[in-house]
């Protein structure tokens, strides 16, 4: 933008700044000008909504304070069938197993869960130079859980198919002991001394937490502290993020599964890019007790797995009210494995799969189209499957405005390190990392924040019509209006891996359900995953360490 197209300038931010009892630097005034600029045409669009005096915040105020009582819900692990599986020779060789396999080698005594623990531990540490995957290791919880297991095992005793299974946490998971650093230098150090909810569950469920993994600072990207976590496909490019490490260390079969969480995507984006499965569940599944929070509206914590149906034991595990978090429904998931979805309505987004006009940058272009023609060939093998498909299309309202209810949330979120300078220590200081956001936020007005979520209230009851016509549709999951549509409105997705592109890296596709229905959507994108084998493909870590060696 030039000096004569501005219609905010530096010193006009510094005159708000007094208003507001702000103090920030003439180079930190410059930064936030394009914000700043492009925020009148955001004014102007939440301000042309029509926004009846009937329209209700997307948020709702509740009048009990006090922590909400827990409710008992049903943790069934019911699997599918499964193959006779034997100890390998080299118990390597079972890195890239799903937990539905790994769980029968556990429990059929063949491996020890510290043999596995040990396997996985040294993979990570192997394999975490080339992946800059992991924020810490947690080696002594890991063995003496790992101990527990086995012993309570031998007498007897075994929880499910997640008892012994080593796993890996994103490093925004509170876990007592260990750093929970959230990818963020002003936080490296920090020990939390709770245990998060979704920590605590795992553990009750007998899986061994072997390390932390990274995430892109303060949840944005796959840029941390420590580097940059790297795709086990082509190590020339970030996981994506902002589950980076959880995408990257399931995807290298460096742990059974992970657990990530998603605010705008960060489940869903990183296991397309990586490879691997994802559930994103419906906002107010999963509890974020010991969570670091992001956007209190918006964030989401979820499994990334070598399987759909591993995603499904996963969120058995996780889900449900805690007593802590207030937002958690007490709605019950069922996994039935052999449901037929067939007899479920499914639809897909039309315009998704439609030419659009290219991207102008070659290399994403490409990416584009890969998405988009493996996404195209998904809705063929579920035609074959005997699926009858109905095109839908999603609500035609624009919501790029919406976009500041997150950045104000997340700015309240770290008001803190923005106000006394620590923010200046984050490795990111580029026009769109979070230091620059966090300020440019400050001058958000309220009025419009809160006329942001009666429009999401407004997408909220469109997308409800939509869901009025189908039980689960799907769409490539690089599909931003998909991805950011139903981050706004909660809605649950699964992400199975459904192809490469031309460089050799994976593509994904998305299949979205209705509010609170991730057995339903989880059974659809099984059927998918069943018929195809994108998912049983590894890539080549030897190759992954000769490139980060060449580099």
């Amino acid at each position: 933008m030039s000096e004569s197209q501005r219609a905010i300038t530096p010193e006009q931010i510094a005159a708000a700044e007094t208003l507001l009892g702000l103090s920030f630097t003439h180079a930190q005034r410059e930064q936030m000008l394009d914000i700043i600029n492009g925020r009148p045409e955001q004014l102007a669009l939440i301000r042309a909504a029509d926004l009846d005096n009937s329209v209700p915040l997307s948020l709702n105020f509740n009048v009990n304070a006090s922590d909400p009582a827990p409710a008992t819900v049903p943790r069934t692990y019911a699997m599918s069938a499964q193959p006779p599986v034997a100890r390998p020779a080299d118990l390597e060789d079972a890195a890239f197993l799903p937990v539905t396999q790994l769980a029968e080698l556990i429990r059929t005594r063949q491996v020890t869960s510290l043999e596995l623990t040990e396997m996985y531990l040294r993979r990570l540490k192997r394999y975490d130079a080339a992946l800059e995957c992991v924020a810490a290791f947690t080696e002594e919880l890991a063995i003496g859980q790992a101990k527990r297991a086995d012993d309570e095992i031998a007498r007897g005793l075994y929880r499910g198919p997640l008892h012994g299974i080593p796993w890996g946490a994103k490093d925004l998971l509170a876990t007592r002991g260990y750093p929970t650093q959230w990818g963020a230098a002003p936080y490296q150090g920090q020990e939390l001394d709770v245990d998060a909810t979704v920590v605590q569950r795992l553990e009750e469920a007998g899986a061994v937490l072997i390390a932390k993994l990274t995430l892109g600072a303060l949840a944005n990207g796959d840029v941390w502290y420590g580097g940059t976590t790297k795709n086990p496909w082509d190590t020339s490019e970030g996981s994506s993020g902002s589950s980076a490490g959880s995408g990257a260390a399931v995807a290298a079969g460096l742990v059974g599964f992970a657990i990530g969480t998603e605010t705008m995507g960060s489940i869903v984006s990183p296991s397309t890019r990586c490879g691997v499965s994802g559930l994103r569940p419906t906002y107010g599944r999963v509890s974020r007790y010991g969570a670091m929070a992001l956007s209190w509206s918006k964030d989401k914590i979820g499994p990334l797995c070598r399987s759909v149906e591993d995603c499904a034991l996963v969120f058995s595990a996780i889900y449900g009210p805690d007593g802590r978090d207030m937002t958690i429904t007490p709605a019950p998931f069922r996994w039935d494995p052999a449901l037929d979805p067939r007899s479920l309505r499914i639809g897909y987004v039309a315009d998704a799969f439609e030419e659009a006009e290219p991207a102008n940058d070659p290399a994403e272009e490409a990416l584009r189209r890969a998405n988009q023609a493996n996404s195209a060939a998904a809705l063929d093998v579920m035609r074959a499957r005997g699926f009858a498909l109905q095109p839908i299309k999603l609500p035609d309202r624009n919501i790029s405005a919406l976009w500041m209810i997150g950045t104000a949330e997340a700015a309240a979120a770290f008001d803190k390190i923005t106000r006394d300078g620590s923010v200046d220590s984050m490795k990111r200081q580029d026009n769109s990392a979070w230091p620059n956001i966090f300020r440019a936020a400050r001058f958000i007005p309220a009025v419009e924040y809160i006329n942001a979520n009666r429009v999401r209230t407004q997408l909220m009851r469109d997308m409800a019509r939509v869901m009025s016509e189908v039980d689960v549709f799907i769409a490539p999951s690089s599909n931003w209006d998909t991805l950011r549509i139903t981050n706004y409105t909660g809605h649950p997705a699964a992400v199975a891996p459904n192809g490469f592109t031309d460089k050799g890296t994976p593509t994904g596709v998305s299949f979205i359900g209705g509010l609170f229905k991730e057995a339903a959507t989880l059974a659809v994108a099984k059927a998918y995953q069943d018929a195809t084998d994108w998912h049983l493909q590894h890539p080549d870590l030897d190759a992954a360490l000769a490139q980060h060696d060449d580099m």
